[in-house]
């Protein structure tokens, strides 16, 4: 059956020759004209008053051998049907693992509705685009877990995403056990790339690991280390205190990041340090993390090709032998 969806013509140029067909038109206007003889007489009255319609319907016949040169034309030209059917194929891919501070100071107000918020909408649209790579959340404050092990399941990774709430660990900010829980994971690790996409608000004030050591060892493991400070200049709205019905209590303080320490990290490791002051700057950040890591992923596409000419000479033959056997029978006695 003809698909015009995946229709194609593997001859295209022989397709030119259907403009032969208005100067065969044109020569059969001009050669019946001239073989067209006429009689002048008095009266008809000495004719029979039958009449045959055959002479009229005697330009049928080269109608019929006009479709019947198209449709041989069409049938040069190799009308087919293309289905095709794609795989991809990607190298061992990047391994990646976000670690997320979830500290108090992530309540903070600076980002709409908070730097926790905003970071969960930002991070769960990164997941979505990397379709080939696996990854794994590590949560963070005044120590550290993994929360989803390294996994190709996105959908496991953005519920937990979702999920994330302040409170889940102690509080505090450990920078170094988030980089060395996130290390943990990698470390066992064959993609071709591991990297960590460590966000944190403030400074480095617990834990028993030291984030320059960890770096060291982030980068004896070839693992490259994206640094993100969130967080505005100034001061911000941070949470201090709750109400008798257990509402946060907000009060502007001063901003403090460490970002020589992120820098340090980011510098060491071959990755890159980045400042999210906004929602915006914060999306722009992990849009272009997302460009700086690819995986190369291969396309094979297979063609089945379903020819179509047949049909076409099988009509062209049939109205051309319709055309000689009307011509030398029912029209004969007309030519």
């Amino acid at each position: 059956m003809l698909n015009w969806t995946n229709f194609e013509f593997e001859n295209p140029n022989f397709l030119w020759g259907l403009l032969l067909l208005p100067l065969l038109i044109l020569w059969f206007v001009i050669s019946h004209k001239n073989n067209s003889a006429s009689l002048t007489v008095a009266s008809t009255k000495g004719f029979g008053t039958k009449k045959s319609i055959l002479p009229q319907l005697k330009i049928g016949l080269y109608v019929l051998r006009l479709l019947g040169i198209a449709l041989l034309i069409v049938a040069l030209a190799r009308p087919r049907n293309v289905s095709v059917s794609k795989r991809t194929k990607s190298n061992k891919g990047i391994d990646i693992v976000m670690a997320i501070d979830v500290s108090g100071s992530m309540l903070a107000k600076d980002l709409k509705p908070n730097r926790l918020e905003a970071l969960k909408k930002v991070a769960g649209n990164f997941v979505s685009q990397r379709p080939n790579d696996r990854i794994g959340i590590v949560v963070y404050a005044g120590e550290s877990y993994t929360q989803t092990p390294i996994t190709s399941d996105k959908g496991i990774v953005r519920r937990t995403i979702a999920d994330i709430q302040y409170g889940q660990v102690e509080d505090g900010t450990a920078i170094g056990m988030g980089l060395g829980s996130s290390i943990n994971r990698l470390k066992d690790s064959k993609a071709k790339s591991k990297v960590i996409i460590l966000l944190t608000d403030g400074v480095n004030t617990s834990g028993f690991v030291d984030p320059r050591t960890a770096t060291e060892l982030a980068k004896e493991l070839n693992i490259k280390v994206y640094t993100i400070a969130i967080g505005t200049n100034g001061t911000a709205l941070f949470p201090y205190a709750k109400d008798r019905l257990g509402n946060l209590q907000y009060r502007r303080q001063k901003v403090e990041i460490d970002e020589e320490l992120l820098k340090y990290i980011a510098s060491e490791t071959d990755g890159k340090y980045f400042r999210a002051t906004n929602n915006l700057k914060l999306k722009s950040i992990y849009e272009e993390i997302n460009k700086l890591e690819k995986t190369k992923v291969e396309e094979f596409k297979y063609y089945n090709y379903s020819e179509q000419f047949r049909m076409y000479v099988l009509l062209a033959l049939g109205l051309l032998v319709l055309e000689y056997v009307l011509r030398n029978t029912i029209f004969k006695s007309f030519i």
